[in-house]
């Protein structure tokens, strides 16, 4: 289960950009009072995610480059309705837009050699690969969430139920972190903290507006 460890230093890198994030955003929404969705966050956001897929490709695992195929597209959105992409050049959103495809070009070319390597890893068994990336598919769905909420509401939030689920995603992947003997991934999921302190910060702001609208 073990890998060398400029393969855990890569993991890492990524984890610097995702726990950057969660600083940035619990920073601002501290200061603000509100939940926040600052533009960094998902700057950084895309950044780690792109590190991290190349984290799981290296360690052979199916359910960490699972978990980054739910998020990524929905990271560009983010970035496009905050009006980043209008003052980058237009090769960066083209590049983003075909890593993925090019990486899935990649490990797909040779089916049965990915079906060994993926599904069939005696470092991950099918149950153990089945709780990883049920962790993952939890904890990314929060993402579609809230892009389904955002494009309802106009503009890119993070609404109070997207917390929630990152908190259940978050519990499921330590576990599999711990049994995997990944602890990269256990600690890639320091934002749990900030997860439970933008529920209170939610509720607090909501019970405020209903205190003022009475």
């Amino acid at each position: 289960m073990d890998s060398p460890l400029w393969i855990y230093c890569v993991g890492i890198s990524a984890q610097v950009f995702y726990t950057g994030r969660v600083f940035v955003q619990w920073y601002l929404s501290e200061k603000h009072g509100r939940v926040e969705s600052p533009a960094l966050y998902w700057i950084l956001s895309i950044i780690g995610s792109m590190i991290l897929f190349f984290y799981g490709w290296l360690r052979n695992d199916f359910s960490i480059i699972f978990g980054e195929y739910l998020s990524y597209y929905i990271y560009m959105w983010n970035i496009k309705a905050k009006g980043l992409y209008a003052k980058t050049p237009k090769i960066v959103p083209i590049i983003q837009v075909l890593l993925p495809v090019v990486v899935s070009i990649a490990l797909f070319k040779d089916i049965p050699q990915f079906a060994q390597t993926f599904l069939k890893n005696d470092d991950v068994p099918l149950r153990l690969l089945i709780l990883g990336t049920a962790g993952q598919f939890i904890y990314k769905m929060r993402f579609v969430y809230q892009w389904l909420y955002s494009v309802k509401k106009g503009q890119s939030l993070l609404p109070l139920s997207f917390w929630v689920i990152a908190i259940v995603g978050s519990l499921l992947i330590i576990i599999y972190g711990i049994i995997r003997h990944d602890w990269v991934l256990i600690l890639g999921q320091f934002g749990i903290i900030a997860s439970a302190r933008n529920i209170m910060i939610g509720l607090s702001n909501k019970i405020k507006n209903v205190q003022k609208s009475n």
